[in-house]
C-alpha cells in the first residue's frame, strides 16, 4: 500500500500520504480461531524481522467501556449499537492502524467492518446505509475470510468458551435456546459474508482444518503479498 486508499471519502479533513506498512484483515464467524491464528501469525512475522501491530473489533480506549456495558444492559437498539462500532472503528483506524502502517507495520485486525456489517443486516439496517457509514475504511492489502461449517463452530464453542447470548444471535429470537439460535444465527452470517466475499474481493480459506494447517495456508497469501519487501536470498521458510 503506498497512497491511502479508502472505500469511500475517507477522513475529510486528514491526508495520510503514502502508507509503507501492509494492512491484513482475518474475518469470519464467532469461534472460527481468528484470535489464535492472528496471535500466531503475529509471532511469525516478528520473528521474520518484521515490526507488527494488531487489533481487532471494540478495542478503542474510547469506546470499549461503553461498548461492553450495553451489551450487558440489552437496551440499546440496532441502529445505535451500530453506531457505537463505528466509533470504535473510525478510533482505531485513525489513531492506531493508519499510524502503524505510515510507521511500515503489518497491522493485523481481528474483524475489520465487514463482520458489523454483516450483524447490522441481519438486525434490518439497511447496507447502502452501512456502507456510507465506513465509506472512511482503507482499503485492507490482504483480506483472508476463515470460513468453517457450523457444526465445526458448535464444537469449538461448546468445548471452549460455550455459547454467549450476542454470538447466538439471541436478540433476534431466532430460538428459544442458546444453541438452536447459535446454529440458526450463524449460518445467516455465513451467507451475509460469502456475498461480502464477492464484494470485497475476500480470500477465503478452509477453516474446518487442523489450526496448524489453517496457519499454514494463512501464510501463503501473506508471503507472496510481502515478497516484494524481502530482501534478496532472505525469503521466510
Amino acid at each position: 500500500m503506498n497512497k491511502a486508499t479508502f472505500y469511500g471519502a475517507g477522513f475529510p479533513y486528514r491526508d495520510f500520504g503514502k502508507l509503507p506498512g501492509k494492512l491484513i484483515v482475518l474475518e469470519g464467524t464467532d469461534g472460527v480461531g481468528r484470535s489464535t491464528q492472528v496471535k500466531k501469525l503475529r509471532t511469525w512475522l516478528e520473528e521474520e524481522g518484521y515490526a507488527v501491530s494488531d487489533t481487532g473489533l471494540t478495542r478503542s480506549a474510547l469506546t470499549t467501556s461503553g461498548i461492553e456495558a450495553a451489551k450487558s444492559g440489552h437496551t440499546l437498539g440496532p441502529i445505535t449499537m451500530s453506531l457505537f462500532y463505528a466509533a470504535d472503528f473510525a478510533d482505531r483506524l485513525e489513531n492506531q492502524i493508519i499510524p502503524a502502517l505510515q510507521a511500515g507495520f503489518v497491522v493485523l485486525s481481528d474483524r475489520y467492518f465487514y463482520s458489523v456489517v454483516a450483524r447490522d443486516s441481519l438486525r434490518g439496517i439497511n447496507r447502502l446505509w452501512s456502507k456510507q457509514l465506513y465509506s472512511i475504511a482503507l482499503k485492507p492489502d490482504l483480506i483472508l475470510y476463515m470460513k468453517a461449517s457450523v457444526p465445526s463452530l458448535v464444537m469449538r464453542l461448546i468445548h471452549g468458551r460455550g455459547l454467549n447470548y450476542w454470538e447466538s444471535g439471541m436478540d433476534l429470537h431466532l430460538a428459544d435456546n442458546f444453541y438452536d439460535s447459535f446454529v440458526q444465527y450463524q449460518s445467516l452470517i455465513l451467507e451475509q459474508f460469502d456475498i461480502m466475499a464477492e464484494e470485497y474481493n475476500f480470500l477465503t480459506i478452509d477453516a474446518d482444518q487442523n489450526p496448524e494447517i489453517i496457519f499454514e495456508d494463512l501464510k501463503k497469501p501473506i508471503l507472496e503479498l510481502l515478497y516484494n519487501r524481502l530482501a534478496k536470498g532472505n525469503k521466510p521458510k
